[in-house]
């Protein structure tokens, strides 16, 4: 019995100049090309990413702080159900690019407002939705501790740069015409002095209406928040457009 012994390869033979060997030189050479080019997208994929020249940018996020009361804190309800939190999604629903950060304080008047302003606006703000005077109304204390206050939030937060809607308060009947009067004017007289967006009454629609208050009569329940939003929301929008914020789509 006889064995076939294999042959040298023409390659092997040649040594390593013929037809097989050119074949490994270029498959050597492409896969060379191919780990440089595996290496350059690992060291780009590295760096930060980079829009493309012309792409359109992110839009920017406007952030609003709700300086407040327990009616902005929304005493009673989840923190979802707060005045800050449906104002929020129902602007976002709208398109807007919008954030606000509930800074409500139950039981806090003009005087506790102003001393937590700094703190508040935390590292700032764009706009803020001023609401308090409603516990200084109800404590019968003087209208002009109220305006006082409310005259250095707004001129602290003009120095700031910081744009403001006020949303205000009215008294009640019970304190009688001299009173209220005093103190229905603190927020029309301010606006007008600052040139701030004026919401003039921040229960309207929900204040001596029971289905919307909870037991207490004073305080919104959850159709009651959304009865405030849906009639602050026009004053809220030109706030927005004033610091240039559309909804998508515009």
């Amino acid at each position: 019995m006889t064995y076939d012994i294999p042959q040298k390869s023409a390659d092997a033979s040649a040594g390593g100049r013929g037809p097989g060997a050119s074949r490994y030189r270029d498959r050597r050479s492409f896969l060379q090309a191919g780990a440089l080019l595996f290496a350059g997208l690992v060291a780009l994929g590295a760096e930060p990413a980079r829009a493309e020249p012309g792409s359109p940018e992110s839009p920017k996020q406007v952030k609003l702080v709700a300086l407040g009361d327990s009616l902005t804190a929304g005493i009673f309800l989840p923190a979802g159900g707060a005045f800050p939190a449906v104002l929020e999604a129902a602007l976002r629903e709208e398109g807007y690019h919008v954030s606000i950060v509930n800074a409500g304080v139950s039981g806090d008047t003009t005087t506790g407002g102003l001393a937590r302003l700094d703190w508040s606006l935390g590292e700032g703000a764009d706009g803020l939705i001023l609401e308090l005077g409603a516990n200084d109304m109800l404590r019968g204390l003087n209208p002009e501790t109220a305006r006082s206050s409310l005259d250095s939030i707004l001129a602290r937060l003009k120095e700031k740069n910081v744009k403001v809607l006020i949303a205000g308060m009215l008294a009640s009947p019970s304190l009688g015409k001299s009173y209220r009067d005093e103190f229905n004017a603190i927020y029309p007289d301010l606006a007008a002095k600052y040139g701030a967006l004026l919401y003039p009454f921040f229960l309207e629609g929900v204040s001596g209406h029971p289905q919307f208050t909870l037991t207490d009569g004073l305080h919104p329940n959850a159709a009651g928040v959304e009865t405030i939003v849906r009639n602050i929301l026009p004053t809220v929008r030109l706030l927005l457009a004033s610091l240039g914020d559309k909804p998508s789509g515009n």
